[in-house]
């Protein structure tokens, strides 16, 4: 039988102290354990929450310990917080479970002397009713980072930027596990067939009402194990990310250069919307993931997709002549939170260079767009930095473009007062990423 505490531990602590990223981690843990889905379910439960959860599990063990959180041994601290968490957050966990286990977590571990301090605090924790105190809310940029666990500096940089309700919205938006979103491929089924399909599994669907053919599906298993995927009639891409490729709105026998497009998504999102007719060039910097989309571009039956290794931001590359371009840019990932929980904590991210990098490749694209081309320009982040003040940058040095406006799908509406041309999606309202778009039109050739 798979202890999956200790599993959890060892995840835990590869995200925090060896950088490794929790999705790949976990994945690997199931594997390399051959978890069944009861216990790939309670892993993953354990190994997001404590990193959704990190800040605020810290506070709280404050509050019962006498030992300075920073004084703690880190294997220690990570056991606590597995033991807090299941305490405060997992109703379905028995205390004496919860506290037991995490004492045999320490043995097993040879923290024999962590033993009796993580017994008395959990112990402690439990007589007291789990009683524990939030900052004072006058102080709304601790309050809210304990809270929500997010560090102050993204807490106080989203007050300035949104206001206390957008930012709270943020934040509560990144609280759980994100859905399953995925996009049917009209390539080969239609909505009905699929929804129909998937339901005689077992497997519970939604549909999104302002998107035709984008599904939210939950109780899926591995998807890699259900007919439908393996057979390519849908695939994964959340729905921030679908409307960004619906805003490019590329059209039947258009040739599309999408520049940082891995893992994939947007272009296969454009070419079933181009019937399978056309050109996209999918580039991106690493062969490996260039592979991926390869790979999955054949499971749908596309067959118009061509990849090639390309540095977007180098000039002396190039693109194709073509009608439309997506810079989906590398960026800060914030409003991928909770896909990617363990990214609000890392230090050293060279987070400030990355505009220059982006506006880089921006300049690079634009210069292949013919008249009259769209451009989009997109990220997965909410700073200001990396999303507006990049387009208008580029709009203010690059007259032959003008802004074009974003027309939204019936039941989306737009949640903050922005310029129309420009797209902020806050997690929290559609229950999807974090997200920007912003889309120009060539009007002219500057010689």
């Amino acid at each position: 039988m798979a202890d999956v505490r200790k599993i959890a531990f060892d995840v835990i602590e590869r995200v925090l102290c060896e950088d490794a990223y929790s999705a790949i981690a976990i994945n690997n843990a199931v594997r390399e354990n051959q978890l069944n889905g009861l216990d790939t379910s309670f892993l993953s439960a354990l190994v997001y929450g404590v990193l959704e959860r990190k800040l605020t599990l810290e506070y709280i063990i404050r509050q019962y310990s006498s030992i300075r959180i920073k004084k703690i041994e880190p294997k220690t601290l990570i056991i606590l917080y597995i033991g807090v968490y299941q305490l405060i957050y997992m109703d379905k966990i028995p205390d004496s479970a919860a506290v037991n286990e995490s004492v045999k977590l320490c043995k097993k571990l040879r923290l024999f002397k962590s033993a009796g301090f993580v017994n008395a605090i959990l112990r402690n924790l439990v007589r007291s009713d789990k009683a524990y105190k939030f900052p004072d809310e006058s102080d709304r940029v601790k309050y809210l980072s304990v809270k929500y666990s997010c560090p102050e500096e993204l807490v106080a940089e989203w007050l300035a930027q949104y206001g206390e309700r957008h930012t709270e919205t943020i934040l509560s938006g990144f609280l759980g596990r994100p859905p399953i979103t995925v996009r049917v491929n009209t390539l080969k089924t239609t909505k009905a067939e699929l929804i129909s399909a998937l339901r005689e599994q077992g497997i519970e669907v939604e549909e999104i009402s302002f998107l035709e053919n984008s599904l939210n599906l939950s109780h899926t298993g591995s998807l890699e194990n259900i007919p439908q995927f393996k057979a390519g009639h849908f695939f994964v891409e959340d729905l921030a990310s679908q409307l960004c490729a619906e805003v490019l709105s590329a059209n039947e026998g258009d040739v599309v250069c999408d520049v940082c497009s891995a893992p994939g998504g947007k272009s296969f999102y454009s070419a079933i919307r181009m019937k399978n007719r056309g050109t996209i060039y999918s580039y991106d910097i690493h062969p490996h993931k260039l592979r991926l989309i390869e790979s999955g571009a054949k499971r749908l039956g596309i067959d118009i997709v061509r990849t090639a290794v390309r540095d977007a931001s180098d000039e002396s590359a190039p693109l194709p002549a073509c009608q439309r371009i997506l810079c989906d840019v590398p960026c800060s990932g914030l409003g991928i939170l909770r896909r990617k929980p363990e990214i609000r904590y890392k230090k050293d991210t060279n987070i400030d260079i990355l505009p220059k990098l982006q506006y880089s490749i921006l300049c690079m694209s634009a210069s292949s767009l013919p008249r009259d081309g769209i451009l989009v320009y997109s990220t997965c982040t909410l700073r200001a930095s990396e999303n507006t003040e990049v387009v208008s940058r580029f709009l203010k040095e690059h007259p032959d473009f003008v802004p074009e406006p974003i027309t939204l799908p019936d039941g989306f509406d737009r949640i903050l007062s922005e310029d129309d041309h420009c797209l902020t999606i806050l997690p929290g309202v559609y229950n999807t990423d974090g997200f920007f778009i912003a889309k120009l039109r060539r009007v002219r050739h500057e010689d």
